[in-house]
């Protein structure tokens, strides 16, 4: 059976743009069709400043999310990465075989040690070898796939190449990984930024669609996105940003094309509007399952719990085995 492997990071409330390009097919598509672990990858939220408390909180709320969204760990395994030692383990392998010159070829690095050097601070070493733990995230459990979106396929390439060139070396230890990218809405953009992903972590939030907005919320920020010059609804991705994020998110949404939607809209208000719609109606049974989770969170720590346990059993023989090809005594 084909096995998969995604994680989210606890870096900023998850967004729409979490959930369109991510979430929604885990959980209409992968967890039904393969044995899928969906891990909340904490340990890649400390590669950055940060606060404790905020990443163990938002830890906690990314998983329930996933849950809420509907995971169904009877199908699938949901766990934390800290929470299986197995993946700091095979990071420091990994390591090993990388090279510094590939680690500085990322272009996530490149972006965020250029922000954080405009900002005078300085760049920790874990945010240059990051991609060596995404790779052991995924090696260690012999993943056939990563369902990924445009902006991580590099890293499912190193993690391949990595994968590749330790079972030369040392002899066959890994399933060499292939990433898979969702066909509709695989990158949501911004809506007061349309050339920009939405993402968690940005510091500019008037454009971002949180899983937990209100619908009034929901509906003001999309009522507000920004459009393009012109008065006519085209689907134009690269001459007319504006209006072709509110048609995929509205596709997304309503399982239309956007081609299609574009010919059904003579005014930009009717698309916000309809747009607004869509989005607090696909949100609002997340939003309520969410709720009714947070009232019993020993359900929550149990989901954990089991799922961390069965990932833990996943990747302790490949983790060990590869310990004993690099060269490494056995533990007594």
């Amino acid at each position: 059976m084909t096995r998969i492997f995604s994680g989210i990071k606890p870096t900023g409330h998850l967004t729409l743009g979490n959930y369109l390009g991510a979430v929604r097919r885990w959980v209409e598509v992968d967890q039904h069709r393969a044995d899928a672990l969906f891990c909340v990858v904490d340990l890649h939220a400390l590669t950055v400043d940060h606060d404790p408390g905020r990443v163990r909180r938002l830890s906690r709320q990314a998983a329930t999310l996933l849950l809420a969204a509907g995971l169904d760990p009877a199908r699938c395994t949901v766990f934390v990465q800290s929470h299986v030692d197995e993946h700091a383990r095979l990071s420091y392998l990994m390591e090993c075989t990388a090279t510094d010159g590939e680690m500085r070829r990322m272009i996530q690095y490149k972006e965020k040690a250029a922000r954080e050097q405009q900002r005078g601070g300085s760049v920790r070493l874990s945010l240059l070898t990051y991609p060596a733990l995404m790779a052991a995230d995924i090696l260690a459990y012999q993943a056939d796939e990563v369902p990924v979106g445009d902006d991580q396929t590099q890293h499912v390439e190193l993690a391949r190449d990595l994968a590749v060139r330790f079972n030369q070396r040392y002899g066959h230890a890994f399933t060499v990984p292939r990433a898979v990218r969702p066909q509709v809405a695989a990158r949501v953009m911004d809506l007061q930024d349309p050339t920009s992903k939405m993402g968690k972590s940005h510091a500019a939030t008037a454009g971002i669609v949180y899983l937990l907005d209100e619908p009034d919320v929901i509906r003001r920020k999309v009522m507000r996105a920004v459009t393009d010059s012109g008065s006519g609804v085209a689907y134009e991705p690269d001459t007319r940003p504006g209006v072709a994020n509110l048609l995929d998110i509205l596709a997304a949404c309503t399982g239309s094309s956007p081609e299609e939607l574009a010919e059904s809209y003579d005014s930009y208000g009717a698309l916000k509007k309809d747009t607004a719609e869509a989005v607090v109606e696909v949100l609002r049974p997340l939003r309520e399952r969410h709720g009714e989770l947070c009232a019993d969170p020993g359900q929550v720590d149990r989901v954990l719990r089991e799922g961390a346990e069965r990932a833990r059993a996943l990747a302790r023989p490949t983790v060990d085995a590869a310990y004993s090809a690099i060269g490494l005594l056995p533990a007594l």
